[in-house]
């Protein structure tokens, strides 16, 4: 677009002065074919001589019937086709002296919407860029609801445009006008409406629940009508220039503090777009009365996702671990959040509370569940064999300590003291171990030769070997079944067995 000055700039140098199209481009520094669309525009264009000005005369009439049946044909389409009807002229030329013969665009007038106090609110989101939390870049959108009577507006920000959180933005608009507007006009979200064909909605259900227990009309304006609801686009306008441009602010909570007291504030005391002469406070004052009164019980707004607990006890949530007891590893749990709290439970109970976490790839824990797991991981490893003899032969510890420092197979060793405690007992190992330390040999045959000196010094018998597993299983004890019952089973079929009523 050229200005209105250098417009007639053009028009004076070509028709006053005689410049020819190229030396007025040149001297105003914009483009040859801009000179020529404003030459062929104006209404003494006519007299410029250009011979091929003519070439498309022939052809109006075809072109200008095509353009009233298809308005949305391209240049280059019309081109070709009155090049096959035999035009002459340049693509560029056409396309400059087609331009003027175009179907005008009509200007869509609009109503000024007018509505009663206490009537009407219209709600949307708003992108206000993102904001870093440790490791997390979340996006960082503006709930805002707008009353259409007095313009008072309120203002809240989250870290998505989930439908928990388009919830609670409604119950916080709620309670700071202290009421509820009649209808509540939205955009076509997917958290207001779920499917549109003409004038068939299909809300979402959630909304619809939300909408019954406060009482108002949720109703979707037109598709591609953004006018419908305009004050909410305009209260969104508003908040980038007055509210948000160049504000600091430390966290979320911080950003929300400040983003009321603006609403109660600044915003408030702006002059009433419907009558200038009042604020929007006084507005407001004479419209508040008039809202819905709010429920005595607020509508309950709590995120649930079932989550599968791995091997780890931990529960991922948003993008965050947090710890479960170790007994429900491989279970599936319910995770129920809400802005400030984390609550894992199972049925009706629950299981762990945890602060909620906006940051990424965080490990939330509860100290009990480490300590927990970890004593249970420590349970299981006394029931191994090196526990089991370190229990019963406190010197075995010194001893295994001592053969593993000399590159002894460990897992050999264990099994051939653990053959000796079964077959001479925990006394005698005990100081046979002792002893063979003292000497300097921690090896499983060296206990084995004291133990025989100090049997043969005693004059005890020789201790019996242990009786193989397969050998050991042979001396269960089986119980004789009663044999009863397949006796029963072989008794023949009388026909007085039979039930006469059958």
């Amino acid at each position: 677009m050229i200005s209105a000055e250098t417009r007639a700039l053009i028009l004076r140098y070509y028709h006053a002065e005689h410049w020819k199209v190229g030396t007025i481009a040149r001297q105003l520094h914009i483009h040859h074919s801009v000179v020529r669309r404003v030459l062929t525009e104006d209404a003494g264009a006519a007299c410029m001589s250009l011979a091929r000005a003519h070439l498309i005369d022939p052809y109006l009439p075809f072109l200008t019937k095509t353009l009233q049946s298809f308005p949305g044909l391209t240049a280059a389409r019309l081109y070709h086709m009155v090049r096959s009807r035999g035009y002459q002229g340049s693509e560029s030329h056409f396309r400059r002296m087609i331009r003027p013969h175009r179907p005008r665009r009509s200007t869509e007038a609009y109503l000024r919407l007018a509505t009663l106090p206490g009537e009407q609110g219209q709600c949307d989101w708003g992108s206000f860029g993102h904001m870093t939390i440790g490791a997390a870049r979340r996006p960082l959108m503006a709930f805002v609801m707008v009353l259409s009577y007095s313009r008072q507006i309120h203002l809240r920000f989250f870290l998505d445009a989930r439908m928990e959180n388009f919830l609670r933005g409604h119950v916080g608009a709620f309670t700071a006008f202290g009421g509820c507007p009649r209808v509540i006009l939205y955009d076509n979200l997917k958290s207001a409406v779920l499917e549109r064909r003409g004038e068939a909605v299909r809300f979402n259900p959630t909304l619809l629940a939300f909408a019954g227990h406060y009482r108002f009309e949720p109703r979707p304006v037109a598709v591609a009508r953004g006018n419908e609801k305009g004050r909410v686009e305009r209260a969104i306008r508003y908040i980038r220039d007055a509210f948000f441009a160049g504000r600091a602010f430390a966290d979320l909570a911080d950003l929300n503090r400040q983003a009321a007291d603006w609403c109660q504030g600044v915003a408030a005391d702006r002059p009433n777009p419907g009558d200038r002469a009042r604020t929007v406070r006084a507005v407001f004052a004479d419209e508040q009365p008039l809202l819905l009164a709010l429920p005595d019980n607020p509508y309950p707004i709590i995120e649930q996702v079932a989550v599968r607990i791995g091997k780890t006890p931990y529960a991922r949530f948003d993008g965050n671990d947090y710890t479960v007891p170790h007994t429900e590893v491989g279970r599936t749990l319910s995770v129920l959040a809400d802005p400030d709290t984390v609550r894992i439970v199972s049925g009706g109970a629950v299981l762990a509370t945890h602060a909620r976490s906006y940051d990424k790839r965080a490990q939330i824990e509860d100290p009990s569940h480490i300590e927990a797991l970890r004593s249970a991981k420590a349970a299981a490893r006394g029931g191994s064999g090196a526990d089991r003899l370190v229990h019963a032969v406190p010197a075995s510890e010194a001893f295994l300590a001592a053969a593993a420092a000399r590159g002894e197979p460990l897992a050999r060793i264990v099994t051939a003291l653990q053959d000796l405690l079964e077959r001479y007992g925990a006394a005698a190992l005990e100081a046979a171990v002792k002893e063979t330390l003292a000497q300097g040999v921690p090896h499983p045959q060296a206990v084995q030769r004291v133990l025989e000196r100090s049997r043969i010094r005693q004059h005890k018998p020789a201790p019996l070997n242990p009786l193989p597993v397969h050998i050991k299983a042979r001396d269960v004890v089986v119980r004789t079944p009663k044999l009863a019952p397949y006796d029963e089973l072989q008794r023949p079929f009388l026909p007085e067995d039979t039930d006469d009523d059958v």
